[in-house]
Order: structure tokens, then sequence, then C-alpha cells
């Protein structure tokens, strides 16, 4: 990690610290910084990091810490833990310059680490320790504040583990036990209702962590695998941990949604990862988001629906196979006309103060058939 160059206060660094960094580039292909010839460390009295969200190969963050002239670097595929309950996998990873600091944009596709880095957060930290296999810091930052240690497990692996107090005490892990709320089948109610298209699919929750996407359906059975083009909202979602309710329906060769549900029938029908992953190509699907239900760390559902669904566009959720519809308010019944002359379910209306009941069917929400009259 360079700390076998590490030297003490007022000697030279090692020219070879950012040998490895530069072996791995080619930098007339990209954009990243070479680094200045390393010289005398700087003696800031409280250095620099930085965390930056790589979209590469695997959704990750790296962490990198201002130390002896140059960036000291792992890998977290997780991000960094919220809470000192848990470990997270740490990958250690070459020094980088100092001009790392810096650094966002697109790494060229055949190019190491190829992708799009943005800067996810940054500040100055406190080095409690810093050792060859053990280093503990008290970071600094805009979205990351406090005392982390970062120890070897062997070879590149290492854990880092925040320890206490957490950065949000009432901050909860995000549960795996919620179920979609129902309507209730009924007439086109009057006013302080949100309406909403009714759209024929799969009934799901998309739950997303750190970028890893687990969609179960009504009853709580995992559809994950089933649906590999939705699972890539975790791209966009990234580190925002939440719970969405959605439905999956089928898409035309526009990519908009059909009232036709045989897409969604035939992956369900499906049973091996190569039939979805050709039906995802061939069949296309995709999520149209209609609520939010917990949401870094706390939970949504004693929020009003309009109150969700603000939060819920807020996310800026439009993607090749998810969308996040605005909800109408006013007249339902024209917007049950556009429905029927569509030829489209109906509608679900949603009492507008109305809350989340988890798996319940609830008279809050009506299901409201385009072939009624």
């Amino acid at each position: 990690m360079g700390l076998v160059a590490v030297v003490v206060a007022g000697a030279a660094v090692s020219e070879d610290q950012l040998d490895r960094y530069r072996r791995m580039r080619d930098f007339a292909s990209t954009p990243e910084p070479a680094g200045a010839p390393v010289g005398e460390p700087p003696t800031p009295d409280e250095p620099r990091f930085v965390i930056q969200q790589h979209d590469a190969t695997r959704l990750h963050w790296d962490l990198r810490l201002e130390h002896d002239g140059v960036l000291l670097s792992w890998a977290l595929p997780r991000g960094v833990p919220w809470s000192p309950d848990e470990n997270r996998l740490a990958v250690h990873t070459e020094d980088h310059p100092l001009e790392y600091l810096n650094f966002h944009g697109e790494i060229p596709e055949g190019q190491y680490g190829a992708g799009e880095m943005t800067i996810w957060d940054r500040g100055t930290y406190v080095p409690e320790k810093v050792e060859d296999d053990s280093v503990t810091v008290t970071l600094k930052g805009h979205r990351v504040e406090g005392t982390f240690a970062l120890f070897s497990i062997g070879d590149r692996d290492w854990m880092i583990h925040r320890k206490v107090p957490p950065q949000d005490p009432e901050r909860r892990p995000v549960p795996t036990d919620l179920r979609p709320m129902r309507p209730t089948p009924g007439e086109l109610p009057d006013d302080g209702w949100g309406y909403e298209i009714r759209w024929v699919g799969a009934r799901t929750l998309l739950t997303n962590d750190a970028g890893h996407v687990t969609i179960v359906d009504a009853d709580g059975e995992e559809l994950s695998d089933r649906f590999p083009e939705v699972r890539r909202i975790g791209r966009s979602l990234a580190a925002i941990e939440c719970v969405l309710d959605a439905v999956i329906v089928g898409v035309g060769r526009d990519r908009q949604p059909v009232a036709d549900p045989a897409n969604v029938e035939r992956r369900l029908d499906a049973s091996s990862a190569s039939q979805w992953r050709r039906l995802s190509e061939d069949r296309p699907v995709a999520a149209i988001l209609v609520d939010l239900l917990w949401l870094e760390g706390h939970p949504a559902l004693a929020l009003s629906y309009e109150a969700r669904r603000e939060l819920l566009l807020e996310l800026e959720l439009q993607g090749p196979a998810w969308q996040a519809p605005r909800h109408h308010t006013g007249d339902g019944g024209a917007l049950l006309e556009v429905a029927r002359a569509q030829g489209l379910a109906g509608l679900v209306a949603k009492r507008l103060d109305s809350r989340y009941e988890p798996g319940a069917t609830s008279p809050d929400w009506i299901e409201v058939s385009a072939n009624r009259t």
C-alpha cells in the first residue's frame, strides 16, 4: 500500500510509490492524472481524503487518504458502513497521485478501471494510526463523518469498520419483510385523491443497497434474476438506500409501457439465467415506480402519499428500464377516459393523506376499472 515506503518526518518519499499506478494506465488514452514527481511530502494540519463513486465493471466506491505525498487507496464494494454493527469489505489498491483528489470523468473503454468516476464526498481527516496492516482515521466530510478502522484480513482484502458512535443513531437496517399495499376495487372517488394509471404486470418491491437491487413479489418470492434490465436501476440509485413499490410491465419497441402483460408472463415462466438474459433483449420489461417505503435508513410509511411521491420524484429515476411517472390530482374522470381510449386497465386512486400499510388491502387506495360504467 505504499506503507513500505512510509518515512519519518522530513525524509524524502520513494519515487517507486506510484510505479504500479503508472504501469497500469496508458496516459495517452485515459484522462487520469499521471502524477507529478513525488517530492517532499506536504505537512498539512489535516490531510485530505476523497471518496469517489466508480461505475466500472461493478459499481463501487474508492476511498483515498492523503499520506506522505500519495493517496492510500481502497475500493469499497458496498460503500462506507453507517453503523458499528457491520464491517464491510475494503479491497486495497495501488497508491494514487495527489492529483486524484480532484479527478472525475469517464475512463475510456479498454482502459484499467473503465467507467464513470464522480466525487461522492471529500474533506479532511485525522490520522489516528497508519501502519502496514491497520489504519484508523477520523473523516470530516460533507456526507461522511466519524472514526473508521481499516484492517487487513489477508492479501489485498481488508475490512472497514465504523467505530462508535454511528453517524445517524436513528438509522436502521433496510427491512426485508415489507410487502406491497393493495387497493380495494371500487368506484372513482371525488376530491382529495391522487390518480395513477393501473398497469397489469408483476407487483413488486425493489430494494437498493449500495447498488445491489433485490426484487420480490407481493408474496415475498425473490424475482431478482428474472429481470436483469430492471436491476440495473442500482447504477442510478448507487449509494441511495431505499425500498420502492413498482409494477413491472412489458414494453414495446419504443421502450414505452404496453397493456399486454405477455412479456412479464414469459419472464416469470422462464427457468434459467440464459432464458432471462435472452428475454431481456427480445421481450423487454420496465419498472413503473409508484411509491417509496424506505429511504436512507428511515421508514417513509407514516408519511402521506403526497409526501412519499415527492421524495420518489426527487430521486429522478428515469432510465432505460424504469420510470417514475407523476401522479395526477384533480379530475380523475378525465384520466380514466384516457385510460379507456388507450385500452388500459384503469386507474388506482390514492387518498393524498394516506399512509403506506405494507401487505394491507386498504380503502385508502381504490382500483378503478376502465370498463366500469
